[in-house]
């Protein structure tokens, strides 16, 4: 196998992103648990989902290599690194992986884990080219990510766990459709459906900063309510300020790259995730 082979291989896990879906998981463990999980715990929890996610990802680039070809032409597929078979039989591999570590969790968690990858594979398979519902199937996904980490040490049902999921839907709902908003001559010329075809690019950008809205107004539930305590506040409000920029100029037709607007804002949720685990296990 050639080394560019291997690096196309590798980029299809898209790590930044599978990564943060397993980061989500350890802090909806460190939230739901009130300590420290054991290693078990973190390691299997990371992993399913880190794998999941995976799945998922590849089986985005098999499914969308049409659109990638105008949209994305550097990914592996379209760049010819990769083959489509390839790629697939690679999806198949990491998801034994990620059905084989929730299983080790429970059935339970394996049951979560084998309806996010169910979903995963109609979305990619079917759903994506149906608009906003493709869009809320992908919101779910990532907000599973924290009930799944409530499973994993079984306390599924903290608040604040489910507040985390519900916002991370949200936040995932409004790049996707800001992203589709950016990608509309792709989607057109691949038959999708999605909300930017149906109303034009900026009516759906209108949209995406109405969601990114909901996101902001909702940041202070959890302190209202009690279920997090006020030195959890600062990065939360952070990347409230970080949103609010980026979806100032996503509605700024005029301004170039603004791909780049809904990168910040999936890097700063990143990033404040991250911060909010360093916090818990200081406090813990």
């Amino acid at each position: 196998m050639t080394k560019a082979k291997l690096i196309g291989l590798a980029l299809l896990f898209r790590l930044e992103l599978s990564c943060t879906a397993g980061a989500c998981v350890l802090l909806a463990e460190l939230l739901a648990l009130g300590a420290i999980p054991s290693f078990r715990q973190a390691a299997l929890g990371f992993l399913s989902i880190f794998f999941i996610s995976s799945t998922a990802l590849i089986l985005n680039d098999v499914f969308d290599i049409e659109t990638d070809r105008i949209n994305a032409p550097s990914r592996p597929l379209p760049a010819g690194l990769v083959t489509k078979a390839e790629a697939f039989i690679l999806a198949i591999m990491v998801a034994i992986l990620g059905f084989f570590s929730s299983i080790m969790i429970g059935l339970e968690a394996f049951a979560v884990v084998f309806v996010v990858w169910a979903v995963g594979f109609l979305y990619n398979w079917r759903l994506k080219k149906f608009g906003l519902i493709g869009n809320l199937v992908v919101g779910f996904s990532v907000g599973m990510t924290f009930v799944f980490g409530g499973i994993a040490v079984g306390n599924p049902y903290e608040k604040v766990v489910w507040f985390l999921a519900v916002t991370t839907m949200f936040v995932d709902l409004g790049e996707e459709i800001a992203a589709d908003a950016l990608d509309v001559e792709g989607d057109r010329k691949t038959g999708s459906r999605s909300l930017a075809v149906l109303f034009g690019p900026e009516k759906t950008m209108k949209i995406a900063a109405g969601v990114f809205g909901m996101v902001i107004a909702g940041s202070s539930i959890p302190f209202a309510f009690g279920w997090l305590e006020w030195f959890y506040l600062p990065p939360i409000v952070i990347f409230d300020a970080a949103i609010i920029y980026s979806a100032m100029r996503l509605l700024n037709p005029r301004i170039a790259d603004r791909i780049n607007d809904i990168r910040r804002i999936y890097l700063s949720g990143s990033s404040m995730i991250v911060v909010l685990i360093i916090i818990r296990l200081a406090v813990t």
